[in-house]
């Protein structure tokens, strides 16, 4: 297969679409959540409008910062990042209910593209069990040659189209779209922190195993 390379601009351009489908919903559901509350006079209609922009609100700043980490720039004066804020941010995902996340790591400062690079795998995690469930994350190791295992269980869990294709930077297509920029973007980040992806699947269990390349 041949390896996709994306110049800055489309790179760039790509991942600014990915957050901003991202975030467009919640925002959306503001708006609308205001409209209401210009627009009605009955009480339990604005208790509901102010309850919609609270939660919206909320799921909002959570994918934000969550973005901020993954894919953004945050934490770039230094070359590290504490795994504490990772889970703080990867727990901000999870509020919906359907899908819970169990979080083992060190409270330890790990290379900032290893932190990114287990981020955007909690993201692809998700992607596994479509009905939700039970997303289980487990760093073992040192900062040098870490090992991330992220275990998914739920209904009808699978291993997403095309994904392992992307994080190799071989898409079947040939090219790269906003839909599938996030995993290739995890596959430059697994590169660049020197680490290797590799996915199986039993049952209704998915594991995702990262681990550092051998020298």
């Amino acid at each position: 297969m041949i390896t996709v390379t994306l110049d800055a601009l489309d790179l760039s351009a790509l991942l600014c679409s990915r957050v901003c489908h991202d975030v467009i919903s919640p925002v959306g559901a503001i708006v609308n959540g205001l409209e209401v509350l210009e627009d009605e006079d009955d009480a339990g209609m604005r208790d509901f409008a102010i309850d919609l922009i609270r939660k919206s609100a909320k799921q909002a700043s959570a994918r934000l910062q969550f973005a901020r980490l993954a894919f953004g720039a945050a934490g770039s004066a230094g070359a590290t990042i504490d795994l504490a804020d990772a889970e703080s941010v990867a727990r901000g995902l999870f509020g919906d209910e359907k899908t819970k996340l169990a979080w083992s790591a060190p409270r330890a400062l790990f290379p900032k593209n290893q932190v990114k690079l287990l981020l955007n795998l909690v993201v692809i995690a998700t992607t596994t069990i479509p009905r939700g469930g039970l997303i289980s994350v487990e760093v073992s190791g040192e900062g040098e040659a870490p090992t991330f295992v992220l275990t998914s269980q739920g209904s009808h869990a699978r291993i997403p189209a095309h994904v392992e294709a992307l994080i190799a930077g071989t898409p079947e297509s040939g090219s790269v779209d906003a839909h599938g920029v996030q995993p290739y973007y995890a596959g430059l980040v697994a590169r660049a922190a020197g680490m290797r992806v590799g996915f199986t699947i039993d049952g209704d269990t998915v594991t995702i195993r990262a681990e550092s390349v051998a020298d």
